[in-house]
């Protein structure tokens, strides 16, 4: 097999402005460079990775279908935390019980579930 990692997630959107704004000001990811596809999105870049793409235009279903949740390493829980609660964003948040690794599990504007991971030597945030 000749997998080496993960490349990117797509999430399809019926608000292609809203979903650029929430994954730029929720999570920090920052729109780049796209290729000129017939169809509207975007990308979004972590670093000088294209990680997240958008696409609008092709409707939103209504089941979630077999992809449960996007995952991301994250780093500083209790301002994610400060920033959902600001948005009025709700959230799970949880433990690993073998690592202690920190788990947070909201859904983006599209209904997608996104996960945040985070190191189990991160302080607890204040009322969970």
């Amino acid at each position: 097999m000749a997998i080496h990692g993960l490349n990117h997630f797509t999430v399809l959107t019926e608000d292609l402005d809203g979903s650029i704004e929430f994954y730029q000001s929720v999570l920090g990811l920052a729109p780049g460079w796209r290729p000129p596809f017939p169809f509207p999105g975007a990308w979004l870049y972590c670093g000088a990775v294209p990680l997240l793409h958008i696409v609008a235009g092709r409707g939103v279903p209504d089941a979630q279908g077999v992809i449960d949740h996007i995952a991301f390493t994250a780093a500083n829980l209790g301002q994610t935390i400060s920033t959902l609660r600001s948005r009025g964003i709700g959230y799970t948040l949880r433990r690993q019980p073998s690592t202690g690794e920190w788990q947070i599990f909201f859904h983006d504007p599209n209904g997608a579930r996104v996960e945040l991971d985070f190191a189990a030597s991160e302080p607890a945030p204040e009322g969970g």
